[in-house]
């Protein structure tokens, strides 16, 4: 029998909230797309096809109990190891990378999903084995197994900037439920010892990301350094994004208006630098709007973990958070040249299929969540 208290319970704000970042992102898309190569512009038309799957994702994922995500959150875990495997086998080969199972005419990527489920997977294990008195080092031996995997398989693709995100996702989980105070500091000391290991890891494009943002300078025009897909300098990524911003000023230049997006001299400009076109476009006051929607969704977020009596369903929650709040942090980081320029979307507003997919999944499970709250266990 259906169960009213659902329709009681259900979260209008956080339907609200993902309406207005999904107009937000169509506009803001439709801007670059008009300004781009004629490729692009197909972007907008493919965007909103994505938009349209990604609600009927969100209602089945918020019709359906969150409970059953907690049944079946190590068979999704095993599911997205072995897309991630098949990608490095048989993926398509972009600019580089292996990041894309092709599918006939789509293409979809399985480390977009690979967040959610490690966040399902944690969700599970630390809502069973957390204690009042903190996790010890040996109690982190299957998480970091657990993350371990997914990292180093979309390392391998090579695709830093989601591998990063699973670290910090897995790291907000772990300090959520609590570290041991011994364990903390040893986590801590080891630090210092695994940057050498990690900067000996990374490819050369890699290292040269960081240090372009160290000095964004050192290569405005892109000699000496390559980017094999755009042909274009880090530096020149970063220097055009802030010429863009600054120059939309306190009201922006207004809509199409853009110089930067309109001459091409923003590169990325519907992906990784989307946030670039916004703020020339709609300037202080659009880039505000649209970061306050953001810091509603979050602070959203975290009030239905904190309402949410199952320890499942907050943990839930507040990876869902983690996962949307951490990618504007560095996005908006990477455009504003305050971090280094890893490839991270910006939720709801960059192109990508898989990226607005995995968004709306997300949603439906905060919104399942919120409605269920009520139960008690």
């Amino acid at each position: 029998m259906f169960d009213r208290r659902l329709i009681q319970n259900f979260d209008w704000m956080l339907l609200i909230i993902t309406l207005l970042l999904a107009a937000s992102g169509l506009i803001t898309l439709y801007s670059a797309a008009r300004a781009g190569l004629p490729i692009t512009q197909a972007f907008y038309l493919k965007q909103f096809m994505w938009y349209g799957i990604g609600f009927v994702i969100m209602i089945v994922s918020f019709l359906i109990s969150y409970k059953q995500f907690d049944q079946y959150a190590y068979a999704a875990y095993a599911i997205c190891i072995f897309l991630l495997a098949a990608v490095l086998l048989v993926g398509k080969l972009v600019a580089g990378s292996k990041r894309w199972l092709v599918f006939g005419a789509i293409s979809f990527q399985p480390s977009e999903l690979a967040k959610v489920a490690v966040i399902l997977v944690l969700s599970r294990y630390y809502s069973r084995t957390a204690s009042t008195k903190g996790m010890r080092l040996r109690d982190l031996v299957i998480p970091t197994l657990l993350i371990g995997i997914p990292f180093a398989l979309i390392v391998k693709q090579p695709d830093l900037g989601t591998a990063v995100m699973i670290l910090l996702i897995a790291a907000t989980l772990t300090v959520f439920i609590k570290i041991e105070k011994r364990a903390m500091i040893a986590i801590v000391s080891f630090g210092p010892v695994a940057i050498p290991m990690i900067w000996l890891l990374l490819k050369g494009y890699q290292k040269q990301r960081i240090l372009t943002f160290l000095e964004p300078d050192r290569d405005p025009l892109g000699a000496g350094y390559h980017i094999i897909q755009s042909k274009i300098a880090i530096g020149y990524h970063i220097i055009q994004s802030k010429i863009a911003i600054g120059s939309g000023m306190l009201s922006g230049k207004g809509f199409l208006e853009g110089t930067q997006n309109a001459l091409s001299f923003l590169p990325e400009h519907h992906t990784d630098f989307i946030f670039s076109v916004l703020a020339e476009d709609w300037g202080f006051i659009g880039s505000v709007a649209v970061l306050s929607l953001f810091l509603i969704l979050i602070v959203w977020g975290l009030n239905i973990a904190h309402g949410c009596r199952d320890p499942f369903g907050a943990l839930l929650a507040v990876g869902i958070t983690a996962l949307i709040g951490w990618e504007v942090f560095i996005n908006i980081g990477m455009v504003m040249g305050l971090m280094p320029v890893v490839g991270i979307p910006l939720p709801f507003i960059s192109y990508g299929g898989s990226a607005i997919l995995t968004m709306m999944l997300c949603m439906g499970i905060l919104m399942n969540i919120s409605m269920r709250k009520y139960l008690i266990e």
